[in-house]
């Protein structure tokens, strides 16, 4: 670990793409100053101090997933964009909708995402046959019956999992205790075998 302090950023995600996958871990600590200083500036702008951490790690995130040398522009800036950005979505998306739930403004799929909660629901295949069946229309449905009933941090947590982070990465990711994770993970199972046990008898 010790040894990523000497490399430069581009350098420690070429070995991130090659299965160091540890470092997204350093990244992300290495990277957190930075989001807590630009939730303090967004703060001003009508947002809560904590979720705008929470955006911007998720920005961050994207960052750590999306950045392309080819881009020719630093990591830094690159994720410097692209924290801003989610933390500004998110405050603007807020303001739309202040009379709704927050939970409704928070995607848990990435804009090149096609079809939405295939990895979620697979698990609930496995113990309702009947779901075998599930076609693309009826997920949609689903997603949005799921996006109604989970809250603002269980989306936030269903985002990073769809994309195969374990509860202790997301742990770190939004600053939150590994069983606050973990349990935020059992709640969104049981609400989306509820979900497809519903629209199943329907």
């Amino acid at each position: 670990m010790c040894r990523y302090n000497m490399m430069a950023d581009e350098e420690l995600l070429r070995c991130l793409r090659n299965g160091e996958k540890e470092i997204t871990e350093y990244i992300i600590n290495k990277y957190k100053n930075l989001v807590k200083e630009k939730a303090k500036a967004m703060f001003l702008l009508g947002g809560d101090n904590d979720d705008l951490i929470q955006e911007g790690m998720i920005g961050l995130f994207k960052a750590i997933r999306d950045y392309d040398e080819e881009q020719e522009t630093s990591f830094y800036h690159f994720a410097e964009l692209c924290i801003s950005r989610q933390m500004y979505t998110a405050i603007e998306a807020s303001k739309r909708q202040k009379h709704i739930p927050l939970n409704s403004y928070v995607s848990i799929y990435d804009e090149k995402d096609e079809q939405p909660l295939i990895d979620t629901i697979q698990a609930v295949k496995e113990t309702n046959p009947e779901a075998l069946f599930l076609n693309k229309e009826y997920l949609q449905m689903i997603e949005v019956e799921l996006k109604k009933n989970l809250s603002e941090f269980e989306n936030k947590v269903l985002y990073l999992h769809l994309f195969g982070m374990d509860y202790q990465k997301i742990a770190k990711v939004l600053d939150k205790t590994p069983k606050s994770i973990d349990n935020a993970l059992q709640r969104i199972k049981g609400k989306t075998e509820k979900i497809v046990g519903q629209k199943t008898r329907g």
